[in-house]
């Protein structure tokens, strides 16, 4: 009997289950696939660009792709001043940069990180608000096109094996000089024994270790020092877009207004980073205080990012269901915030971007802004 009310209490809640529309992205050229983007790796006129950390790039970065860390994107000076506020640069340090990484007008520009999305959003970001459009975003970075590399998987097999019998050739090495330092005996057949392991074994971790040095120079993610040639490239200040960043002004007129009129605000302004900073327990830099915007809405970058999946983005369902539950909605004005803008702020910023949203902007000066600037007041 309980089991049969068990079963019917089932059905009733599945029946009464809403089921989950199916959304698209309203703008769909903001990402490209692995499947896309592997094709155009080596090809003239494309630049990867990796916005993960310099450590990072050298540990593995795509064949041909330049580093820039999108930290560091965001200039200020040491109390949070931005001097071409909202930019996340100045316009003349900004083309000598860009130009550095061996980029021109004409390039395509492909962003990436490891998969996560938020720095490659950070060189998304940056490159849209000079008015460079040719800018997409690599769904699954790195990892995505590492899944899909040929050579990668049979590199991953040579190195394990290798691992494998150098693992096995060091046990037996260990055992023959516990033997030798007498903590254990063994007999004379089972040295021979263990001395031919260590021998089969070595042997073989050399072979295997040779042939997957050799499959490194057909991988598509190597590691080492960034090899670029500088180009020149120029800033039109007449297609500078501030359609998606806000200056330091715009965010504290939100603010303000959200505290004196609550739900009934036209404005959001979401902190998107995690807890420890947003109570102000964690400091980062050379932040001055610690806490919040007053009157932010806290939707962590984690929410955004699929890290089930490994890819940049959830599904486009998911992200529009998780934003209205928070009151984020197309009718609002939306600013984004993190550290520095170039990060977790463009990563939800982008999602809204994708999801057909008008007004949403990443606030470039972030905390690193806010919590130097003893004029704004702040919540912990």
């Amino acid at each position: 009997m309980n089991k049969w009310l068990k079963s019917l209490a089932l059905l009733a809640t599945l029946a009464f289950t809403p089921v989950m529309a199916e959304v698209e992205f309203e703008k769909k050229d903001v990402l490209i696939s692995a499947e896309e983007a592997i094709k155009l790796i080596g090809k003239p006129g494309v630049m990867f660009v990796s916005g993960d950390s310099e450590d990072v790039y050298k540990l593995g970065h795509i064949k041909g792709s330049v580093s820039m860390y999108a930290h560091h994107l965001h200039h200020s000076d040491i109390m949070g001043n931005m001097h071409c506020d909202p930019f996340f640069r100045c316009v003349d340090d900004a083309e000598h940069y860009i130009g550095s990484k061996g980029i021109d007008n004409n390039t395509m520009v492909i962003a990436y990180d490891d998969y996560k999305g938020p720095n490659a959003t950070g060189v998304y970001a940056f490159f849209k608000s000079y008015g460079h459009n040719n800018v997409k975003i690599l769904n699954g970075g790195r990892n995505a096109i590492m899944q899909l590399d040929p050579s990668q998987a049979k590199y991953v097999e040579l190195k394990d094996l290798y691992k494998k019998h150098r693992k096995i050739a060091k046990k037996a090495t260990k055992k023959l000089k516990k033997a030798k330092q007498g903590k254990i005996t063994l007999t004379a057949e089972e040295v021979a024994e263990l001395k031919n392991i260590v021998k089969d074994n070595k042997k073989k971790s050399k072979t295997y270790k040779k042939e997957y040095k050799a499959f490194e120079d057909n991988l598509l993610v190597v590691k080492g020092e960034e090899e670029v040639e500088a180009k020149t490239y120029h800033i039109d200040t007449a297609h500078l877009d501030t359609t998606r960043i806000a200056p330091k002004d715009e965010v504290a007129h939100a603010s303000f207004d959200i505290v004196k009129n609550g739900k009934d605000s036209n404005y959001v302004i979401i902190d998107t980073r995690g807890m420890a900073e947003i109570i102000g327990e964690r400091k980062m830099d050379n932040v001055a205080r610690g806490g919040h915007v007053p009157g932010a809405t806290f939707i962590e970058w984690k929410h955004v990012s699929d890290g089930e999946n490994k890819l940049s983005f959830r599904d486009p369902a998911k992200l529009k269901a998780l934003f209205e539950r928070y009151g984020v909605t197309k009718d609002k004005k939306i600013y984004a915030y993190c550290h520095v803008g170039t990060g977790r702020s463009s990563e939800i910023i982008t999602a809204l971007e994708m999801l057909g949203y008008p007004n949403a902007k990443i606030y470039t000066g972030s905390w690193d802004q806010w919590g130097n600037d003893m004029n704004l007041p702040i919540k912990r």
